[in-house]
């Protein structure tokens, strides 16, 4: 666009300075534009204008087109063929990025054949003079200036531009509503209106341009929705829409735009989904949209994922951390404090798509690229353009820049609170009364996942430019890693002082924890050597005492083990239960778990019972049957399964619970035919909430905070009802806050378990939540995650949720079974947040609490759907592609729904979810995906 826009302006001079002028051929430009151009020198201050030489002749004064500044132009040019080449006429006069001040003149309107002003990037004010409606513009650009006021009134002069083709007036502050007048504007090509002040709706009048190429409402301030009459623009090439407020509503109707090549809608309050013809459109090249409900968000394939960086034990423990950001490495005071640290040094000049890595432990990801921008290559360090005087100015001489999202993590943390000071100085812009005081940067600010300040602008933060300003937040750090984020939305300028500088900026970033780390008192090497000495001799001590009271001999019994425990259920002879199952009669067998068979039985009283048997070669063997009783004995819930008591006689172990009717979630959905039952779509949706209470009271509500660990649908069982009970505690683990949630212990299953537990055995609640989104996808699709095709075509559930979601057809993914007969906003719904469930970052992913709200209606998407996972994050799938197949090799030889249990040190792998869940489909498949 940038290329097309500099030729046609271009081949407009070469037209008009090839005619003759009055230095060749007597042509003569009148006296009355000459002094009309006297008059509009003095109201802009042009005092270079040389009159002694012809405005028509060329002189350098009125003509240089040899400036290769792109923001700068100093142009007046002639058409000098009237009257058979005796008369010129001035058609042009561009004076771009020249810091004029003062007033729009009026006596513009005497060049009665000005087609063209360009007075971009100065630092006029005032409205656009009525005299001007009399006029034959073709274009009028004036960007970047200090307009500001009321529109109808600032704007009255162009509402008779009927000829008019171009109108910019971005980055100004315009305001009130665009008047209606516009709507006769029917010649129009190119209207760009962003980061001004409007107030009111997108106006319905737009449908009346009809010959409109280009389209730009970013940050304008005017509201939603997007007009359904956008679709009589069949001739746009660029539609930008960013940052509209309002009530929600579909995606556009742009079916009919087949020349699109570039389309933004971020912010728009869309939901639905995106609609199949955009992926078919010939020739959009850059597309960018956010939905409410449905949208584009793939993880960084490199980015760290909560405690998936390896920390090495002897240097991988943190608790502070200091980056000069896009600088050297400086030493310089702590804010606040007397104190300094060395804050490392971050020179990495940065990409669209790049994640770097500090050997320091810490990194940082940038992603997007600079639009329409006027530098042969994209610049991700910003730097000072003027004189520092601020104290620590070494911090802030240079920045860290990203035209869409940059984020840093800090690796290997002490878990814990920290304090958290980021470090912010305008440099780019100045503060005199310049078109490059002009410019706006704002952004948002996301700490751990949450937003903590909207529509950040530091100049305004600090009170002007080229002054520091530091922002203290705190952090919570649970998974040895902390997540800074900083996002451009669409607001501020974006050409200002030139373009492909706008967006997020920081300059340094200082976390210090809240809390004395381990080890932060050191001792004398003397004091050192008594310690060890008499640990040693206490060791060797409690040694000998446990020889001699016997403790090397067996290990208490299981019976024992049970006696500590503090039951809240009763207790069942073994005679009782071998009456209630007809002595454990296989025709009573309703299953088989990880422990052994289960079977049904019967009561003297009538009650119908559950009886799980610990079976002698039981993978799991006494811990997790232990574990089992001590849990679910403190858990009373509606959604969880209810144990009424347990038997343990020589070696007998069984858990005996409330029989469910109709058996398990999995063999309900997928299992043999005759097995399964005929869910409807309230049901399903009935099942999915009850699922999600239960995990929120483990969570959140229970006297003991749990972690279920193997959340999947063969342990959700349905009762007569249908429903939904979560069982098989086996390996739920204590949710404590103060522990460091590693295990190299990994328990769950194949297909379920989320991958920073999977991989690096990292373990928190929202392990559960990512199993939750797997059952929540198998419940609106009928389908399990790990079912295969014939010759090995696997096709992972997940995998194919996101093909579809990319597809904009997420609605596919329901259970051809229910026909139409379901609730399609409930659909997509349960699918979208079942998406969210399964983000590759846990920090991301929402609370079940949260997931409960959602799913009954109670919360909108929206509020949990992280900006920061925006389409701009790009997954590299053609790296990954043979790292699947051979996952997907490996997986073939396990049984699809084996929970596994290992004890296995941490390894190292860059594995992401998508991993774990292969799917092999064609070529195009993977062509469609980079």
């Amino acid at each position: 666009m940038l290329m097309q826009r500099r030729d046609a302006v271009f081949l407009f001079l070469l037209t008009f300075t090839c005619f003759p002028t009055t230095l060749g051929s007597g042509a003569t430009l009148p006296q009355d534009e000459i002094d009309a151009l006297k008059q509009i020198g003095q109201t802009l201050g042009k005092d270079d204008w040389n009159f002694s030489a012809d405005p028509c002749s060329k002189e350098r004064s009125w003509l240089d087109p040899s400036s290769t500044i792109k923001e700068y132009e100093n142009n007046v040019t002639c058409n000098c063929t009237y009257q058979d080449n005796t008369v010129c006429h001035v058609v042009s006069i561009l004076l771009k990025g020249q810091d004029l001040q003062g007033v729009l003149p009026p006596e513009l309107a005497n060049l009665r054949y000005l087609q063209e002003i360009d007075l971009a990037r100065n630092y006029l004010s005032g409205p656009i003079p009525m005299e001007w409606g009399s006029m034959q513009l073709v274009t009028m650009d004036l960007e970047a200036n200090e307009f500001s006021g009321e529109s109808s009134v600032l704007l009255q002069g162009i509402e008779k531009l009927v000829n008019i083709k171009r109108i910019v007036i971005s980055s100004n502050g315009f305001s009130g509503q665009l008047p209606t007048k516009l709507a006769n504007l029917t010649s129009l090509k190119d209207f760009r209106i962003n980061d001004n002040n409007f107030t009111g709706r997108i106006p319905d009048f737009i449908k009346n341009w009809i010959k409109l190429e280009t389209l730009q409402i970013q940050g304008t301030g005017l509201q939603g929705p997007i007009p359904p009459e956008i679709s009589s623009l069949e001739t746009l090439k660029g539609l930008r829409i960013t940052d509209i407020n309002g009530t929600a509503s579909p995606f556009p109707d742009l079916s009919n735009m087949k020349k699109l090549n570039k389309l933004i809608l971020r912010n728009c309050n869309l939901n639905g989904s995106i609609p199949p013809y955009i992926w078919a459109m010939e020739n959009l090249k850059i597309f960018n949209a956010q939905m409410r409900i449905a949208h584009l968000c793939i993880a960084h394939p490199d980015r760290p994922r909560d405690g998936t960086h390896v920390c090495i034990r002897e240097t991988g423990v943190l608790s502070k951390l200091y980056i000069n950001c896009g600088g050297e490495k400086e030493n310089a005071p702590v804010n606040g404090t007397n104190r300094s640290a060395t804050f490392t040094e971050d020179q990495e000049p940065g990409g669209a798509s790049k994640y770097v890595q500090s050997r320091e432990r810490w990194a940082f990801s940038s992603t997007g690229n600079f639009l329409d921008d006027s530098q042969d290559h994209d610049n991700y360090i910003g730097q000072n353009i003027s004189r520092l005087t601020m104290p620590d100015s070494q911090l802030y001489t240079k920045a860290r820049l990203s035209p869409l999202s940059l984020t840093y993590y800090g690796l290997c943390l002490l878990n814990g609170n920290y304090t958290v000071k980021l470090h912010f100085a305008e440099i780019m812009f100045t503060d005199d009364r310049t078109y490059k005081s002009i410019g706006k940067r704002i952004f948002d600010i996301y700490i751990q996942g949450e937003l903590v300040r909207k529509d950040f602008n530091i100049k305004a933060e600090a009170g002007g430019t080229h002054k520091a300003i530091v922002r203290k937040f705190t952090a919570n750090v649970t998974t040895h890693t902390l997540e800074i984020r900083f996002y451009w939305a669409g607001k501020g300028t974006q050409t200002l002082p030139n373009k492909g500088i706008y967006g997020p900026l920081i300059s340094a970033i200082s976390v210090e924890s809240d809390f004395t780390p381990p080890g932060g008192n050191k001792i004398s090497a003397g004091a050192m050597i008594g310690i060890v000495a008499s640990v040693f001799c206490v060791i060797f001590s409690i040694i000998g005492i446990l020889w001699w009271k016997g403790c090397h001999r067996k290990k208490r019994s299981m019976y024992e083990d049970l006696k500590r425990l503090d039951l809240q259920t009763g207790s069942f002879t073994l005679r009782q239960l071998k009456a209630a199952t007809n002595n454990f009669d296989t025709a009573n067998k309703i299953g088989e778990g990880g422990f052994g068979p289960v079977y049904k039985g019967l009561l003297y009283d009538g009650t119908i019972i559950a009886v799980k048997q610990l079976s002698s070669k039981s993978k799991q063997g006494n811990r997790e049957f232990v574990n089992e009783i001590g849990m679910i004995s403190a858990l009373q819930h509606p959604n969880l399964v209810k144990l009424y008591g347990c038997c343990i006689e020589g070696n007998q172990l069984l858990l005996v619970y409330e029989y469910m009717e109709n058996n398990s979630l999995a063999r309900a959905l997928f299992g043999l035919e005759e097995e399964q039952l005929k869910l409807d779509w309230p049901t399903r949706h009935h099942i999915c909430v009850g699922i999600a209470r239960g995990l929120a009271y483990l969570h959140e509500e229970s006297r003991l905070k749990i972690v279920h660990r193997d959340i999947k649908a063969t342990n959700v069982l349905l009762d007569k009802d249908l429903n939904p009970k979560i069982s098989d505690f086996g390996m739920a683990k204590l949710d404590e806050e103060e522990n460091s949630h590693i295990s190299t212990r990994i328990a769950g299953t194949i297909g379920y378990m989320a991958p920073e537990y999977a991989l690096r055995g990292y373990l928190t609640d929202k392990a559960d939540v990512y199993s939750f989104g797997i059952v929540a996808l198998e419940i609106v699709s009928g389908k399990s995650n790990t079912s295969y095709k014939p010759k090995s075509e696997g096709i992972y559930l997940l995998d194919w949720a996101y093909v579809l979601q990319e597809r904009g057809n997420l609605i596919e993914l329901v259970d051809p079974k229910l026909g139409s007969e379901f609730n399609k906003e409930e659909a997509i719904g349960m699918i979208t947040t079942a998406l969210l469930c399964t983000n590759t970052s846990s920090t991301l992913r929402p609370t079940m609490s949260a997931v409960v709200g959602m799913l009954e209606g109670r919360t909108d998407i929206q509020n949990h759907i992280s900006e920061p996972n925006l389409s701009s994050d790009d997954l590299d799938i053609k790296d990954n592609k043979s790292h699947h197949q051979q996952i997907h090799s490996q997986e073939q030889n396990l049984s699809q729904s084996q929970s596994i249990s290992i004890d296995r040190p941490q390894t190292v792998s860059s594995a992401s979810a998508s991993d774990l869940y292969p799917i092999i489909m064609d070529s195009d498949y993977w062509n469609n995906r980079e």
